[in-house]
């Protein structure tokens, strides 16, 4: 299994400022598009959960929540933050389960850090195998637009315990978009610094559904979102993608 320990520096600093962010915008569009179509206690899948916060969100909501991701420091936080919650290290695009899941979630745009569309049918494969007959599997994404106007120029964070500078581009030659980072942290009277890099594939909404159906999902459907307007029909404007889709129903 590969361990993803690029993302562990970048575990303390999305644990403080960003962790929590994406929630009030997600939530309304889980609840709207799964939570109202799963039984109350329903088992979720939180795939590619980072540092907890949904899975600690879902656990309060009274959701039977596992929780899986790549790197071993956000599962660190992630176990702070939602004690009690089964949290597993594996790759997003190989895991296997012996339990069944109603739902299986990955949001903040997590499937972008797959880089590439062969890749990301793995990770519709294994979502798929994961879910019972009848099962749902929601994700968001960054759009082209949301890369274009949002993942461009320099932003630093300055606070007493630590001073973090990140430059992001986006290619679109090349659909991909980088976060570099460094970071400045205040330990014990000393400060320490780490750097780490941090990437991003733009997938077309067209080559996303063709692997979502090559895996086997069915029922397809897609919305936008934006800061501004929130949640509306998706369009090349858009600069986030939700996608649902759903497992067929096995009927005796």
């Amino acid at each position: 299994m590969k361990t993803y320990s690029s993302y562990d520096p970048f575990a303390w600093l999305y644990n403080k400022h960003w962790g929590n962010s994406f929630l009030p915008v997600v939530l309304p569009v889980l609840d709207n598009l799964v939570l109202t179509k799963v039984p109350k206690n329903a088992h979720i899948l939180d795939l590619c959960c980072g540092t907890g916060q949904m899975a600690q969100k879902l656990t309060v909501m009274r959701y039977r929540v596992t929780g899986i991701d790549g790197s071993p420091e956000m599962l660190n936080y992630a176990r702070e933050n939602a004690p009690g919650v089964e949290f597993l290290q594996a790759d997003a695009r190989s895991f296997q389960l012996t339990h069944k899941y109603h739902a299986v979630i990955s949001v903040f745009d997590s499937l972008n850090h797959i880089m590439s569309t062969k890749e990301l049918g793995l990770v519709f494969r294994a979502a798929y195998a994961a879910l019972r007959s009848g099962g749902f599997f929601m994700f968001d994404m960054n759009t082209e637009a949301g890369y274009l106007y949002e993942w461009s120029g320099d932003f630093s964070i300055i606070e007493d315990d630590h001073v973090s500078v990140i430059h992001s581009t986006y290619n679109q030659k090349t659909r991909t978009a980088d976060f570099d980072a460094t970071v400045f942290r205040l330990n014990d009277g000393s400060w320490y610094r780490h750097d780490f890099v941090l990437y991003q594939k733009c997938h077309a909404t067209t080559a996303v559904k063709s692997a979502l159906k090559s895996a086997g999902f069915t029922d397809i459907e897609t919305c936008g979102f934006d800061w501004q307007s929130g949640v509306s029909s998706l369009t090349k404007d858009s600069r986030r993608a939700f996608f649902v889709c759903r497992k067929p129903k096995v009927t005796n």
